[in-house]
């Protein structure tokens, strides 16, 4: 069962508006890089379902964290039907995404008031998304479809709260031309965690750079 409801969720994205995106095969390095982020200001991380038996390295994310990171939201990207949203649920996730978006993962979701943010690549995706009650969006990928994207389709769509994902740096100049676009919030992949940086376990740049990403939102 989810440790934090749909709404505590939604707000601490909206507080802390950069989703750390993140998968390895090996435990104790997830546990680290999730300790790493918590440390530097993270409350929501995003642990992809790549690999096999992915969602045994996601269960034991997940009671770590409710030990460690206690404020911290895990929950599971790369989720494209309502069966494996399902399972990653009974772990614990507090949030589903998906690099698409299935009306079926948004039923199973909703049942257990659980954050569905689907991916979607146009605004007509965007607005079914909305019908069905996604109340964040993601668009992916953004380093394909621009800032311009989230800037056309918030002026007829203001309510809209898209997450841009793909694309995105740790960067003032890359941050700022997503959310002065009118992004709700980010979230963040391999640029936050360089694979020489996660071989070597340097986590203090890993913290480092989250909260580094923090500061320049706060400034845009």
């Amino acid at each position: 069962m989810a440790k934090f409801d749909k709404i505590t969720v939604l707000g601490k994205l909206s507080q802390a508006p950069m989703v750390p995106v993140f998968y390895h095969k090996d435990v104790e390095t997830a546990k680290a890089v999730v300790k790493a982020c918590y440390d530097g200001g993270v409350r929501l991380f995003e642990f992809t379902n790549r690999g096999d038996f992915a969602h045994e390295v996601f269960s034991e994310v997940v009671k770590f964290a409710a030990k460690e990171c206690p404020e911290m939201a895990i929950g599971v990207g790369s989720i494209v039907e309502p069966g494996t949203a399902s399972l990653y649920m009974q772990l614990g996730a507090c949030f589903v995404v998906g690099p698409l978006f299935n009306p079926e993962i948004a039923k199973v979701c909703n049942r257990r008031g659980i954050p569905y943010i689907p991916g979607c690549g146009s605004v007509s995706e965007i607005g079914f998304a909305q019908e069905v009650g996604c109340e964040v969006c993601k668009l992916f990928p953004g380093d394909v479809l621009g800032p311009k994207m989230v800037k056309g389709l918030m002026a007829p769509m203001p309510w809209s709260k898209i997450m841009v994902t793909g694309g995105v740096e740790p960067t003032e100049e890359n941050l700022a031309s997503w959310f002065k676009a009118g992004a709700f919030c980010v979230g963040m992949g391999s640029k936050l965690f360089p694979k020489d940086k996660v071989a070597a376990g340097d986590w203090k740049y890993v913290s480092d750079k989250c909260a580094e990403c923090f500061e320049i939102i706060s400034r845009l």
